[in-house]
Formats: C-alpha cells, structure tokens, sequence
C-alpha cells in the first residue's frame, strides 16, 4: 500500500511541477519577459522541482537523511541510469566545451559533499547563502556563454494570464500534497523494511524523483536530441547540490548522515569523472557507456541493500 501512495504521490509531484513549467512559461510570455530568460529558470530549475519539494518536506518534519539520501542518490541516477539509458538509444557525438565544464562543476561539488561529510560540518542557512550565490553566479556565466538550451520551452504552450495562474497555484498544491505523501510512504517504508531513511532516499526516493529526468533523456533521443539531454542531466546535479540542499538549508540545520558517508559520495565522484573521461578522451557518450552505466547502477543497488 506504501509503495502504491510512493508512486502517487510521484505523479502527482511530476504533474505538479510540469503544471508549474506551463503556467510560469506562458505567464512571463504575457509579462513580455524574454523566452530566453525563463528558458535559464526554466532549464536550470523545472526537472528539480520534485527532489525540492520533497526535500523541504523532508528536513520541515525532521528526516533530513531522506532528503539528502534523495539528493546523492538522484545525481548518481542521473549520471549512470539516465544518461546510460538516453546514449544507450542513441549515441552522443556532440560534446562541447560547455558540457565539459559542467562535468568539472559537478566534480568541484562532489568534492565540496566529501569534505562536509569528513569535517561534519551542517547544511545551515551559511551554506544557504552561499549555494544560492554560487548557483546564480554558474547560470549568469552560462547565460553568457550562450549554453542554456531554451529550444523546448516554446513548446509548452501560451495560455490566457488567468489559465496561466491557475496552472502554477495548482501546481504548488499538487507539489505541496504529493510531497507530502511521497515522504511519507517513503518513512513508512523505511520503518516497515527496518531499513534506515538515508538509504530508501539514496534508492528508491532518488530513483522517482530522476524520473523526470529520465523521460526528458529518452524524449531527447527520440527527437535526436541527446546533447540537451546531457546539458539537463549535468545541469540538473548542479541545481540539486546547490539549489536543492541550498533552499532546504534555510528550513532546518542537517549533515549528511554517516550511513551514507563516503562509499556513496565517492561512487558519485567515481561516475562524474568517468562520464568526464568519456567526453574529453573518447569525445562522445555511446552504447559502452550505456552498458557500464546500467550495470554500475544494478551493482550499486544491490550493494547498498546488501
């Protein structure tokens, strides 16, 4: 039953934030805001919105090891699952140099979890501040660099100023309620299976929140366009570390618990730099990586429920 409310309140997560990609896109179309300004908010942020609202659930009713658990474990499905399952349809070919540093950001953030976790030091509202600036400073030097991709926000439609609130109040209320049911049965089942909270968010909390990034990596290869897949996905981790952990910082003082310690936020580091190695020596992400990856993420399941 637990695990039927989970997948619940997941869809009801995922149509909460799309809900609130919709109206936030045709609402600043009726401010005469740019698309390519709300493609940066929209891009960096809208495939997040599920790991943020249950993030903040989470740590608001004291079970911040799920939250950050869903935060680790969701970078690594990112980087393993989806981008195994997108290059393993079809192969990415167009690395740029844009993607590459990404990756070193990605890393430089994987560093910054290792040393908190090793000196033990809080996610409290400093670390708030100081992901926040860092997380606006990255997507101003994207901006600049030209490399967002807002091609897809044009294709989420333009509805009336009034259709367009309603989406993003109903939204936030689809978010606020599916969150809660999602954390839920995600501590329920961590009680029912004696199993600590850290690893079901490590696992299965993080495995349903990269979903929509999964579908955004498999829509993309249908559309062949797998580059802004991998753009999402390594722009995705960057929004989790620092807006994720960021914003649910300011609701309560957490660290990372020592079940996951440093075997998790290694293998993190440890896929990082081999999707790196990938893009700079090999110059694209194809079927082997798709393999590797796959089995990785099964070997990594199995090792953490072992």
């Amino acid at each position: 039953m637990n695990l039927f409310l989970l997948i619940i309140g997941l869809a009801l997560l995922i149509l909460g934030a799309e809900l609130i990609i919709r109206g936030s896109v045709s609402f600043g179309r009726k401010l005469k805001v740019s698309l390519f300004a709300i493609g940066v908010v929209i891009v960096a942020g809208g495939t997040s919105l599920p790991e943020l609202a249950s993030s903040i659930n989470a740590v608001v009713s004291n079970h911040a090891d799920l939250a950050v658990g869903a935060v680790i474990g969701s970078n690594i499905a990112n980087l393993i699952l989806v981008m195994a399952a997108t290059s393993f349809l079809i192969p990415i070919g167009n690395i740029n140099q844009n993607q590459i540093n990404q990756a070193w950001i990605n890393i430089f953030l994987a560093l910054i979890l290792i040393a908190m976790s090793y000196l033990i030091l809080p996610f409290n509202f400093l670390f708030g501040i100081l992901a926040i600036g860092l997380l606006f400073l990255i997507m101003y030097v994207q901006v600049k660099q030209g490399s967002i991709d807002v091609s897809d926000v044009e294709e989420k439609g333009d509805y009336s100023l009034l259709v367009s609130i309603i989406f993003i109040v109903l939204g936030i209320i689809l978010l606020i309620y599916g969150s809660d049911l999602f954390v839920d049965s995600a501590i329920n089942i961590a009680k029912q299976l004696n199993i600590p909270e850290a690893i079901i968010g490590v696992s299965l909390v993080a495995f349903g929140t990269s979903l929509p990034e999964l579908v955004v990596g498999i829509l993309s290869a249908i559309r062949r366009k797998v580059d802004f897949a991998l753009g999402n996905v390594l722009g995705s981790n960057i929004y989790n570390v620092l807006g994720v952990l960021g914003v649910s910082s300011f609701f309560g003082n957490f660290s990372i618990p020592t079940v996951i310690g440093y075997i998790d936020l290694l293998f993190m580091l440890f896929v990082t730099v081999m999707i790196l190695g990938f893009m700079i020596f090999l110059k694209r992400i194809g079927r082997t990586y798709g393999s590797i990856g796959l089995i990785l993420y099964v070997g990594y399941i199995f090792y953490i429920y072992s």
